[in-house]
């Protein structure tokens, strides 16, 4: 039985183009989950000033 060592290289090649283009689109799609997380918080209004916390503000 001959193996066909085209095709084996073939499909190995597609593997780590498919794995490479995954681990890429990840990535991005982790920077994007940060950024919405990091960036997407309401700030807690304070109804009366504190002297002890406005005195650090600058």
């Amino acid at each position: 039985m001959d193996i066909n060592w085209n095709i084996i290289g073939i499909v190995v090649i597609l593997v780590i183009v498919l794995v490479v283009l995954t681990i890429r689109k990840n990535q991005r799609e982790k920077k994007k989950l940060e950024n919405l997380l990091n960036n997407d918080f309401k700030k807690a209004e304070k109804d009366r000033v504190d002297a002890d916390d406005s005195a650090n503000e600058k």
